[in-house]
């Protein structure tokens, strides 16, 4: 792996310590592409107005006469946690709102597939719904709004993935990535949809003499929610998503959220006070994952909405068990796909440039985190297939996951247009998408993918290369300051800080039996560090890159470097 240090535009820098950034924070930012401290500021002033988004009134003017009139209101919501976390940021915020009648439906990942399908409108009619509101999901269910409609429902989409060729007809859709959107913020996550449908419909019932400015129901406790699911997702911080989620974690620390949100933490053995984004995305949100992989997302759904401390007790716990479960899983399954995936690499003619796994013994809920796992260990496009069911026949359920420069939900689109019969189902992201194809023609699906990573892929977008901002000043080696660090809102395009420095290995060894931790001179300063995964030992001097973390020890917290890669050192 190739080290490269990010370019820090000097201007930028000086501008931001001229507004009183830290000198290291203005580095860091402007290597991110901060020009402006006002890039920086998170007061829920700055967000974009709801009224940039397309279709954002009709919706609010649907929700206002549904509860205007007392209607019975359904919210489908997907399996991961955007999908949970939209689901009940709407059950609440609906309820906020003067909702009395609110019921959800999560689709059964295995049984029912993904999104608002037919079958899944039959389920909400028949629950007595009178309005449909999909969550995270439903820019490709044309064939399910059409459904909904011949059932005599109201239909409101919010989704944020990015829509194929024929856009369903519902009575309202929110979607920023939408035909026509002007909406600045294309990577808002689901959740962060929803809120902000909610914001449209508060404004809409105050405009109606509903509410005033005094009488209106405060929905920033519902920020909370959002920066999970945000974070969660993995969707490009820019500057409103970073507003929302900085919002979120504020009133964590500050013990204001939801008495799930808050069991989650204590299951995951985490302090809410110092809540943040590699909480979220590392430890909360796999618990909330977990969920819809293996067992029923409603777990994490009625563990989010509900106020009753002892239930959201017991609602956690069963959310860490089923993740226990899931890690269980996740391992028997990566040395599987690992074995597999090596049989495909250790080739006398060149490696291919998209690997493609498949296992009858592979579970489905578990097949993104493996496909993520490949990719990052092989660098390359990955999917995972694990064996499922679809209307009654055999299909192969498939995860995708890629690496900058190659587009995987684009690529699908490329293979469906090639193999018009072969994909079943396809949707997703840039990084990750997904599709279910019949098992006799994963063959094809295989050289289709093969074919098309191919073309769009060359030598230099293979190479592996880690962006680091460079080497870290001894004055900045101390944990005050990687508080202050870990306290920022890092994630998806804008990445947390990695540093990289010349350093003299004075002791190494094996913890755990796969973990490899290190005593280091840095800087003339002696330092632990641990690089997980790794038992391959280091030359005595070698050029490191690293993340910054505090280890608390016996009431101390002493500086540990997390390795991420090397670079031989020459002399």
């Amino acid at each position: 792996m190739k080290l490269q240090v990010r370019d820090v535009p000097p201007r930028s820098v000086w501008a931001l310590e001229q507004s009183g950034v830290h000198p290291l924070m203005a580095r860091l930012y402007a290597a991110r592409g901060v020009h402006d401290a006002q890039q920086l500021q998170t007061e829920l002033r700055l967000l974009l107005p709801p009224s940039g988004l397309k279709g954002i009134d009709a919706a609010a003017s649907l929700l206002a006469n549904a509860i205007a009139q007392q209607l019975r209101i359904c919210i489908v919501a997907d399996y991961d946690c955007d999908g949970a976390t939209a689901c009940a940021v709407a059950l609440r915020g609906l309820a906020l709102l003067g909702a009395q009648h609110l019921s959800f439906i999560v689709p059964d990942r295995v049984v029912d597939g993904y999104g608002l399908t037919p079958e899944i409108a039959k389920r909400v009619h028949a629950s007595g719904a009178q309005v449909l509101i999909t969550v995270d999901n439903g820019i490709a269910s044309v064939s399910g709004v059409q459904e909904a409609h011949q059932l005599g429902m109201q239909v409101l989409i919010t989704d944020h993935h990015l829509p194929g060729s024929e856009l369903p007809t519902p009575d309202a859709l929110v979607n920023p990535n939408q035909p026509a959107c002007t909406f600045e913020s294309k990577s808002m996550a689901g959740v962060g949809v929803m809120f902000y449908v909610l914001l449209a419909l508060r404004a809409l019932m105050r405009e109606r003499g509903i509410f005033n400015k005094d009488s209106e129901p405060k929905l920033d406790s519902l920020l909370p929610l959002v920066a999970l699911g945000t974070l969660a997702d993995v969707v490009v911080l820019d500057a409103n998503n970073r507003r929302l989620v900085s919002q979120g974690l504020l009133r964590m620390r500050r013990g204001h959220m939801p008495a799930g949100l808050a069991a989650l933490f204590k299951v995951a053995g985490r302090d809410p006070a110092q809540a943040s984004s590699q909480d979220m995305g590392f430890a909360i949100g796999p618990r909330i994952n977990a969920a819809g992989r293996l067992s029923d997302m409603s777990l994490g759904i009625e563990c989010l909405r509900t106020d009753d401390s002892e239930l959201a007790w017991r609602l956690a716990s069963q959310l860490d068990a089923i993740n226990r479960e899931r890690r269980s899983l996740e391992g028997d399954m990566r040395e599987q796909a690992l074995l597999l995936a090596e049989s495909l690499m250790d080739t006398e003619e060149e490696a291919p440039a998209a690997l493609c796994v498949f296992d009858e013994d592979f579970h489905e809920g578990v097949v993104g985190i493996i496909a993520g796992r490949l990719k990052d260990l092989h660098y390359r496009p990955c999917f995972v297939f694990a064996s499922s069911q679809s209307q009654g026949q055999a299909v192969l359920k498939g995860s995708g996951r890629s690496i900058a420069g190659f587009h995987l939900r684009d690529a699908l689109d490329a293979i469906a247009k090639r193999h018009p019969n072969l994909l079943l189902r396809f949707g997703g992201h840039a990084m990750a998408a997904g599709c279910t194809l019949l098992e006799d023609d994963l063959a094809l699906f295989e050289m289709a993918l093969q074919d098309i990573s191919s073309e769009w892929l060359d030598e230099a977008t293979l190479a592996q290369t880690l962006a680091t901002d460079g080497s870290l000043p001894q004055q900045y080696l101390r944990p005050d300051l990687i508080k202050e660090l870990q306290s920022q809102v890092w994630g998806q395009g804008f990445a947390a800080p990695v540093f990289q420095d010349t350093v003299h290995v004075m002791s190494q060894k094996i913890v755990g039996e796969k973990h490899l931790s290190l005593k280091l001179q840095l800087h003339g300063q002696v330092v632990d560090a641990i690089w997980f995964g790794r038992t391959q030992s280091l030359p005595v001097q070698a050029i490191l890159a690293y993340r910054l973390d505090i280890n608390h020890w016996q009431g101390m917290d002493k500086v540990q470097l997390q390795i991420e890669a090397m670079q031989p050192f020459y002399n």
